[in-house]
């Protein structure tokens, strides 16, 4: 990218919490989150001149709208800075990210906040999976099912199976790999779950069926919680780096991104793409566009990937979308192992949306801020050995919206 954006920290909540259970509302995770990331990173309030907030759906769970306002709430240093909200369902935070680049590639400012935050355990869960139904063409689909994104996820499977051929049993493989590396997250919400083994089988009792072939362990997580990160322009960086005793090349940069929309139903999407390999034509295309932004010729030659997966089949289809197997032959990086945390593409070492959770606004900003600190090695018992380079990619709805960064080090 002609205009570099560096990544100077930030800071993710401990995604097991229950906000409303501690008698704690939507501000207090925004401010407690921003607090922590000023701390990690010894930034000032201060200095940051451009606040932006990624959130889905607060309105719906909480009645709270205007988040923006909460940045001069929560630090009266900040009570004339610009901020905005921005909403693209589970995207809503890699559209915060976009935005704050924007601000920053244009010269208008030199550090941005980009906070994503959704609390969503205040409602039965019912109440919650209508709420989330707002991402979905309403009145048109969804309409005869108690449980509107399972419904829609179980029509891809079955896309999957009529254009490929699909065993379900790999779809249960990738749930119990990001349910186990989740298990080596601090922060992840699932990190003390125990699933036995007939949790990834066919068993009712165990696995029941939600809506038709999604069962329980194919679900992401209803989840509160938030992420930050600060991004900086050079001359800013230059000047963190110089305050902190760094080397510029220490701080992750992105590289690449890559932002590409569908029609909103998931019927549209598919008609577009019958007669392709692809389901979703789109998906392949943000892939190539961020890697050709930060010059890369194929995915293989980053370290890993920071993947959406609401469901096991959004990372199924990540798999083949961006380029890691031919079109229809995800399963072959499953059975060999590729994907695992020991394997040459390992995929959402920090557990995914399926084991460290998914509170929607925050979902693409805490992609962004473990993929900084795997290509500074900072990830702890999730580090992947070496990376230098990886990916994210986090989609809206049913692949409405979808977004990619690459991130890494210039050493």
């Amino acid at each position: 990218m002609s205009v570099p954006i560096y990544v100077l920290g930030g800071s993710q909540t401990d995604f097991a919490r229950n906000w409303a259970r501690e008698g704690l509302s939507i501000y207090d995770m925004f401010r407690e989150t921003l607090d922590q990331a000023l701390h990690s990173t010894g930034i000032n309030p201060d200095q940051i001149e451009v606040g932006h907030v990624g959130n889905f759906v607060g309105d719906l769970f909480t009645g709270q709208g205007l988040i923006g306002g909460f940045f001069a709430e929560a630090h009266p240093e900040l009570s004339s800075i610009p901020t905005s909200r921005h909403e693209a369902a589970c995207a809503s935070g890699s559209i915060a990210i976009l935005s704050a680049m924007r601000d920053l590639e244009g010269g208008h400012y030199d550090l941005a906040c980009v906070l994503g935050l959704e609390y969503m355990r205040n409602v039965d869960g019912q109440t919650g999976a209508e709420h989330l139904g707002a991402a979905t063409w309403k009145g048109v689909e969804a309409t005869n099912c108690d449980f509107p994104w399972p419904f829609m996820f179980s029509q891809i499977i079955d896309e999957y199976d009529a254009r490929h051929g699909i065993n379900c049993d790999h779809l249960k493989s990738i749930s119990k790999i990001n349910f186990d590396n989740g298990r080596r997250n601090p922060n992840a919400q699932t990190r003390n779950w125990d699933f036995p083994p007939q949790c990834y089988s066919d068993d009712d009792q165990y696995n029941p069926i939600i809506e038709g072939k999604i069962r329980k362990m194919d679900c992401g997580q209803i989840t509160d919680g938030a992420a930050c990160v600060f991004l900086a322009s050079e001359r800013a960086a230059k000047a963190y780096a110089e305050d902190h005793q760094l080397k510029l090349s220490d701080i992750p940069i992105i590289k690449g991104w890559g932002h590409r929309s569908a029609p909103i139903s998931l019927d549209s999407k598919l008609k577009l793409s019958v007669g392709q390999p692809f389901l979703f034509p789109h998906v392949n295309q943000i892939m190539t566009d961020a890697l050709g932004r930060a010059g890369f010729a194929a995915v293989t030659e980053l370290d890993g990937l920071e993947t959406h997966d609401c469901f096991s089949i959004t990372e199924y289809m990540a798999i083949d979308h961006i380029g890691l197997t031919a079109p229809g032959e995800s399963w072959k990086a499953i059975e060999e192992g590729r994907i695992a945390m020991d394997g040459d593409f390992p995929i959402n070492p920090s557990g995914g949306l399926l084991g460290l959770g998914h509170p929607v606004g925050a979902t693409g900003v805490r992609m962004l801020l473990d993929c900084s600190k795997q290509v500074t090695g900072k990830a702890g018992p999730y580090q992947i050995d070496n990376a230098k380079n990886m990916a994210t990619f986090n989609l809206g709805g049913s692949t409405t919206t979808c977004v990619s960064f690459i991130i890494g080090v210039n050493q």
